[in-house]
This record gives C-alpha cells, sequence and structure tokens, in this order.
C-alpha cells in the first residue's frame, strides 16, 4: 500500500489511482492545492501494485541517445496560436491522419486543466498552447490503455512525471503508442491559479472568456498572458504579471517539482518539446521572434514520427549543450523560493491583492534577481 511520508516523493501523476484493482485511491487536494493519493484502507486488498509502478520508487532511466532539432512550422497561423514554434500540432495531426486519437492538457469551462481525449483537428486546438498549472490526469491512463488494446494509434503529451506514470500503469510497450512530453519549469498550484483568476474576475467585473499563457502579439520574447472578459482585454508581458511572477519565481511550484525525478538526458518519452531559448546566438537564421522549437527525438518511434511531419517544417540539427547552456530545466530542478510556506499560508489567509503587494518584484528583491535573469535570457533569445 503506497503511503507518501514525504510529499516531495509525489508527483501526482495518477498512476496508483488508475491500477488500483479495486477502486481504494482517490486523489484529494491538499491546502496548497495540490493533489495527493488517499488510500481507503476498508477497500484495500494488499496487493502492491500502487507502490510497484510509482514512477518515483521505480525509476527507470532510458539510455537511447537522441537527435536534437531547432524547428519551425511553415504554417505561420499554426505558429502563431502555439507557444513557441508550432510542432506539436503538426505531430497531432499526423497522429489523427493515422485515425488516431490524443490526449492533453486542455481548460474545461471553469478553465481548470484536465487531460483530454480529442478524435479531430477541430478540437486539437484546445491541447494547443502552455498551461501553466498542474493539469488532473484523473482516469485518463485507463482510456489510453483501452485505445492501445483496440489496435489505435496514440499521442499521449505532457509533462515528464505524467509520460512516466502512463509507462509505468501499461506495463508493456505498445507500437503504436507515442509519447511527447516537455521541458517543464514545475507545475504551480491550481489553488492558485483559481484565487489569481477570481482576482482578476473582481478587479474587471466580468466573467473570463479566455487565456492565453503565451500570447506573442508583440513577439515570443516578450510573450504575454492575455485574459479576454465579456467586454474587455487583460494584457502584460509576463514578468509584470503576478501569476506568472510566482511562477517563474518559483514561489507556488509542487513539492516534487525542487527535486524532480525526471529531469535528465535521456528521456523515457519518444519526443520532447520545447522553446529554444538562445536560438538567435546558436542557429540566427532560425530566429523571427514568431517562436522556435527544440524537438528532440528520444527513441527510434520519435524520430520516425518527426520524419513523417519535416516537409511541413523548416528546421536545422543542433546539439544537446546548446540546451543546457539557454534551458538549464532540462536536466536541473529549479531552486525552492525561500519563503514558500510563507507564500502559501497568504494564500490561504489574506486576499490575493495581499499577495500582489507583498510578493511584487517591487517590494522582494529575490523576485525581482529572478525575473531580471529571465529577462536576460530571452533577450538572448
Amino acid at each position: 500500500m503506497i503511503e507518501i511520508v514525504d510529499k516531495k516523493n509525489c508527483c501526482g501523476c495518477c498512476a496508483c489511482m488508475n491500477i488500483c484493482p479495486v477502486k481504494a485511491i482517490i486523489m484529494e487536494e491538499d491546502e496548497k492545492g495540490f493533489k495527493y493519493p488517499k488510500i481507503d484502507k476498508n477497500k484495500c486488498i494488499r496487493c502492491g501494485m500502487c507502490e510497484k509502478i510509482c514512477p518515483i520508487i521505480n525509476n527507470h532511466k532510458n539510455t537511447t541517445m537522441q537527435k536534437v532539432y531547432a524547428v519551425i512550422n511553415k504554417n505561420e497561423k499554426e505558429r502563431k496560436n502555439s507557444s513557441s514554434g508550432g510542432v506539436f500540432v503538426l505531430l497531432g495531426k499526423e497522429i489523427l491522419k493515422r485515425n488516431g486519437v490524443i490526449y492533453g492538457a486542455a481548460f474545461d469551462e471553469k478553465f481548470s486543466v484536465k487531460h483530454i481525449k480529442i478524435t479531430n483537428e477541430t478540437d486539437l486546438k484546445q491541447l494547443q498552447g502552455s498551461k501553466y498549472v498542474q493539469s488532473d490526469i484523473n482516469n485518463i491512463y485507463v482510456d489510453v490503455k483501452k485505445m492501445l488494446d483496440n489496435d489505435k494509434y496514440v499521442l499521449f503529451t505532457g509533462t515528464s512525471c505524467q509520460i512516466e506514470g502512463l509507462n509505468a500503469y501499461l506495463r508493456k510497450e505498445y507500437n503504436k503508442l507515442y509519447t511527447q512530453d516537455i521541458i517543464c519549469h514545475g507545475v504551480p498550484s491550481p489553488k492558485l491559479l483559481r484565487k489569481y483568476l477570481d482576482y482578476q474576475q473582481k478587479k474587471h467585473k466580468e466573467k473570463i472568456k479566455n487565456i492565453e499563457f503565451r500570447n506573442k502579439d508583440q513577439g515570443w520574447l516578450k510573450f504575454r498572458i492575455k485574459l479576454s472578459f465579456e467586454t474587455k482585454k487583460y494584457s502584460k508581458v509576463f514578468t509584470d504579471d503576478p501569476y506568472m511572477m510566482y511562477f517563474l519565481s518559483n514561489m507556488c511550484l509542487r513539492e516534487s517539482c525542487y527535486n524532480c525525478s525526471f529531469k535528465n538526458n535521456y528521456r523515457n518519452s519518444d519526443i520532447t518539446l520545447a522553446d529554444y531559448w538562445g536560438v538567435k546566438s546558436i542557429h540566427p537564421n532560425m530566429d523571427d521572434d514568431k517562436g522556435t522549437s527544440i524537438v528532440i527525438t528520444n527513441s527510434k518511434k520519435g524520430e520516425e514520427l518527426f520524419d513523417s511531419i519535416k516537409d511541413k517544417c523548416i528546421y536545422e540539427e543542433s546539439k544537446n549543450e546548446y540546451i543546457y547552456k539557454y534551458n538549464t530545466a532540462y536536466i536541473k530542478s529549479v531552486d525552492k523560493y525561500d519563503k514558500y510556506d510563507e507564500f502559501f499560508y497568504d494564500l490561504n489567509n489574506e486576499n490575493f491583492d495581499v499577495l500582489v503587494k507583498k510578493y511584487s518584484k517591487k517590494e522582494n528583491s529575490l523576485i525581482f534577481k529572478l525575473l531580471r535573469k529571465l529577462k536576460k535570457i530571452f533577450k538572448r533569445g
């Protein structure tokens, strides 16, 4: 029976809940807004499956050598609607062309982020763009297995820990399964996002109709968070919005993100995608401030899938060493904010206005230093 003694040892992948044969495990939200497994001891049959498949307890390393590319989608509209170079949408279309299905993170009607299944191109846009919050997996692994057992092509996208959770749950390889992860900074609290959106709605006295965490109207390097209300718009560069400041300053991440078990050079996904920060210095002809992706193929299947979309891309081969230089989140966990517990105490006990004042970059020298460092990195992009 799995037991979470130290929260840094649970990434919230939901593999244990999905595998439980008697449904004795639910995921319950803690005071910080993150979900952890809760076991009904009256239902539990002590089979031990939850421990056997936990990806943190049983961390499997991949030793396959990768290929690295700088990539731009030739379709300007698709690239504009994507966070970086527009590669994910091409991968998705290829799987749909094979009569397959796609799983990824999407907003629901209340702007909570959940993993859903997509079966057509019209709905593919729901999975495009960054969602800077932990996505709720729920029982999606069960559905993935059902599709694979029915001989369907599947593209599953998510954070590295979610890919690891799926692989652990499946317990065998499927030729028609393709997994794609991202280079992840860490996942912010869903509770923080709820309170931030409520704060913005009260401030603007209107309901939010749409969220873009990575709007590129004024360029990729100075991306903006954009909220569309019923009649109004809110748009701030990422370093000036409170939610993005808390996220990028490492104040609000899941405990496991500060000691991530899955940040390494060899991923267990087929493809890793990310922004190619620093591309201006390395591949200058691949930079137009509209977004460039890193594509890392971690397996033969990943290389095969990328080969199938190359004709729709502008690309150049690159090197791992360039990723490390400008995107250290590839192999290194971020440092925990020194007032982490105080921040969450205030989140639970104060109005959001208090957080905005207390943890603004003007009032907090550490935040200012971190954001200034980020600005320099993106400026070199």
